[in-house]
């Protein structure tokens, strides 16, 4: 019998070992035993990840991604966790990911279906959208209104190839103007060569709030498509991304992801001090009440 005790005590001490080394397997030991974490971090993704006029990295995407890393640290029971930032772009974020360069990226990343067979994502954290935006004068609120009408869009982007499909499926009569930028393309609508400009809504809110008449413009509630953006990981790390999702399913309920939203999205931010005026959508606030990580834009309706 005390053979017999042994045995399971030396079993149940194995498991629990085995427990322990599993969770701090894969990117939790590499945190830990390098004691720091690496964020994928974005120049210019305003108000997400950017640079601002002292050449820091800040954003909404970077405080939640700092939740994160506060959990984290808590979790592997480290005094100190040192934080780097790691640049990145759209061509190079996944693979960066995918080598080991990066632990976290910080930006305003679209999680989607196709992308979730490299990488993983924590909870939704922004709900965007293909919107129109107008100035008001021309009563525009949705596409139907600009039937044989001028819309401009950005050459090479979704949005253009979206609305070259839509236009003629539904007969629209669309005049569709390519612009070379998004500044370009916001200038034709200022000037009034077109009507309207399509694009990820809060970029057009961005374009807007820095123009020279803010007030002169609106943008259409109804996304033709939606997208919801996160903050990405590797895959298959399970431990890794239970503590990231939880730590953002936390920030959600007790309510400081408001507080975090509204510094980010409703009040004036570097380096300009512009407000976007841009409130959290339908489409979040249910994200909030009820987190997922959703590649389906079907989930956001």
């Amino acid at each position: 019998m005390k053979l017999a005790k042994l045995i399971a005590v030396l079993i149940g001490a194995g498991v629990i070992a085995g427990a322990a080394q599993a969770q701090e397997s894969g990117t939790l030991k590499k945190i830990k035993d390098s004691g720091s974490i690496t964020l994928g971090v974005r120049d210019s993704s305003i108000p997400f990840s950017y640079l601002d006029d002292k050449q820091s990295y800040q954003g909404y995407s970077i405080d939640l991604c700092l939740k994160a890393v506060t959990a984290l640290q808590k979790h592997l029971g480290l005094t100190q966790l040192n934080v780097k930032l790691n640049p990145v772009t759209s061509a190079t974020r996944i693979p960066l990911m995918a080598n080991g360069t990066i632990d976290l990226e910080c930006g305003s990343t679209t999680n989607n279906i196709e992308r979730q067979k490299q990488v993983a994502f924590a909870p939704t954290t922004f709900v965007s959208g293909n919107r129109l935006l107008a100035k008001k004068s021309a009563n525009v609120s949705s596409l139907n209104d600009l039937k044989g009408k001028t819309l401009v869009s950005t050459a090479g982007t979704t949005s253009m190839r979206q609305i070259t499909g839509l236009n003629t499926e539904r007969n629209l009569g669309l005049n569709i103007l390519s612009a070379k930028d998004h500044a370009e393309a916001f200038l034709m609508v200022e000037t009034g060569r077109a009507v309207a400009f399509l694009m990820d809504d809060i970029l057009l809110a961005s374009l807007a709030a820095n123009s020279k008449s803010p007030a002169d413009y609106s943008i259409t509630k109804d996304a033709l498509e939606l997208e919801p953006y996160g903050i990405m990981m590797r895959r298959d790390d399970p431990a890794f991304k239970k503590v990231v999702d939880d730590a953002i399913v936390a920030v959600f309920k007790s309510g400081d992801i408001n507080r975090i939203y509204a510094k980010w999205f409703q009040s004036p931010i570097p380096p300009k001090g512009v407000n976007l005026n841009w409130p959290m959508n339908d489409q979040l606030k249910k994200v909030i009440a009820s987190p997922t990580d959703s590649g389906d834009p079907a989930a956001y309706k």
